[in-house]
């Protein structure tokens, strides 16, 4: 059994959260310790530990990631500028939550992908 994480409490709105945008499949708010001068968590409503843990059943929900993310870039004005999409999958690469979510970042430019 999947323990529950903080993403689930958000989700249900037992915690508070900037919650921009919640539907049936995904849900988006502001991050607490923002990267960037736009920085969003967008999660699926379901609960999915890593990217190894994906299946087919969850496409519909993953690909809702992306539209929620596109969506919540042009609302802030960074469509045009750029704005970077990261989802982190175990420890190495720096996961904290084992809830999958898409890091939505912008606002300013934002150098390499990964420090050398």
């Amino acid at each position: 059994m999947v323990e529950e994480t903080i993403f689930s409490k958000i989700i249900r709105k037992e915690i508070p959260a900037d919650i921009l945008y919640q539907d049936d499949l995904v849900t988006a708010f502001a991050d607490i310790a923002p990267q960037a001068p736009t920085h969003v968590l967008i999660i699926p409503n379901v609960l999915i530990p890593t990217v190894n843990d994906v299946t087919a059943e969850h496409e519909q929900a993953l690909g809702r990631l992306f539209t929620v993310a596109r969506k919540l870039a042009s609302e802030a004005g960074i469509d045009e500028s750029g704005y970077r999409l990261i989802m982190n999958c175990n420890r190495d690469s720096g996961q904290e939550v084992y809830h999958i979510h898409m890091h939505l970042l912008g606002g300013r430019c934002l150098g390499p992908l990964l420090a050398k």
